[in-house]
């Protein structure tokens, strides 16, 4: 499925002028406040009426205003999953769910109860109402409710952000697993850089009520212009190898072998890895004696530098490229040039759990 969008719309001082192109999955939309991710989204469910524009999932269109064609929100087959579950209070799990189902066309073959059931990991809960849950297992019956509509295309506006971090990181499973076993695509709204690298298929970053980059995460992350220069990071693709008794697993990674705190995924699983520059440090030389277990042989593909301090250094390591933020300084003193050999450092720890996702980023 392909999600084409093509929107413009004037609302007192803020112009709405975005355009693009998503393929199946999970597409991202990022950037600062104000920017117009959460606008464009309603745009998209029918919320908002744009002076102008195209929107289209796949062959179902959405909207076409040189057409004609202006769905209302109720027949756009879309689920909407908001920062809050807004589940019914005084109906069960299993009623909420089966709520979705009124918003289904009768022909429509979408997903079954027991598998959004199973897919979700709710089967203890159906008898239970909201009130009797934790935030993350609402938000889970919150998703399966927008499943069970049958939509043709599944809207997320932050719908972590009411969450704590152990509650996410209960919930991020599921919305990757959404993405790798379930057709329907995802438009979904983040401020989270370890959410897109964990999520995304296609990261769409807005600035001003226009689409500044598209691409994947791997891309956009290390973009400086997008993310800016702390932010920047590189995403890996790995195998998980081995777990180790010392509280270690092994990853096989294109740039070599990786070491990390234990990764809950059994031997063979295929998973992505979000590194941020400012954690990666260089050496001319393969170093020794040191406690960092990660040192990745690579060649200079690039060197940026801006008005501050600060320099972005990728090296091509096998098949993959990984960024480490140094200052110009240690450019200079170290005589770094695109095409030299050099190593990559890593600590294991610096890799944070939410960091590490399933699924590869092709």
């Amino acid at each position: 499925m392909t999600l084409t969008v093509s929107v413009q719309h004037q609302l007192g001082d803020f112009t709405l002028d975005a355009r693009f192109e998503a393929p199946a999955g999970v597409t991202v939309l990022i950037g600062p406040s104000g920017a117009g991710k959460t606008t464009l989204v309603n745009t998209v469910a029918g919320l908002l009426h744009p002076r102008q524009g195209r929107i289209v999932v796949d062959d179902w269109v959405l909207l076409d205003t040189q057409a004609g064609r202006v769905l209302p929100p109720h027949k756009r087959r879309l689920g909407y999953v908001f920062q809050g579950a807004r589940l019914f209070p005084h109906m069960s799990v299993r009623q909420n769910l089966l709520y979705g189902r009124w918003f289904a066309p009768r022909t429509a073959r979408g997903e079954s109860l027991d598998r959004v059931v199973d897919l979700l990991g709710i089967a203890h809960l159906l008898a239970r109402r909201p009130g009797a849950l934790s935030g993350g297992e609402r938000q889970r019956v919150a998703i399966g409710r927008a499943l069970l509509a049958s939509p043709r295309l599944i809207l997320a506006d932050e719908p972590l952000t009411a969450l704590d971090e152990a509650r996410k990181a209960e919930i991020l499973p599921y919305f990757e697993r959404l993405r790798d076993e379930v057709s329907v695509p995802i438009l979904y709204v983040s401020h989270s850089l370890s959410e897109v690298a964990r999520l995304a298929t296609t990261v769409v970053a807005m600035k001003d009520g226009q689409v500044a980059a598209v691409g994947s995460p791997d891309a956009i992350l290390g973009d400086v212009a997008v993310v800016g220069a702390r932010h920047a990071a590189s995403v890996l693709n790995a195998r998980v190898v081995a777990h180790h008794g010392d509280g270690l697993s092994e990853l096989a990674t294109g740039a070599g072998p990786l070491f990390l705190p234990h990764i809950h995924e059994v031997p063979g699983a295929t998973i992505r890895v979000r590194i941020a520059a400012r954690d990666v440090i260089l050496s001319r030389e393969r170093p020794h004696g040191l406690s960092a277990l990660n040192i990745l042989p690579g060649v200079i593909a690039d060197i940026r530098t801006g008005h501050g301090p600060g320099a972005l250094v990728t090296l091509t390591i096998g098949d993959e490229r990984l960024t480490a933020r140094i200052t110009q300084r240690s450019v200079r003193d170290m005589g770094l040039e695109p095409g030299q050999p050099c190593h990559a450092v890593l600590k294991s720890v610096a890799v944070a759990p939410e960091d590490v996702g399933t699924g590869r980023i092709d």
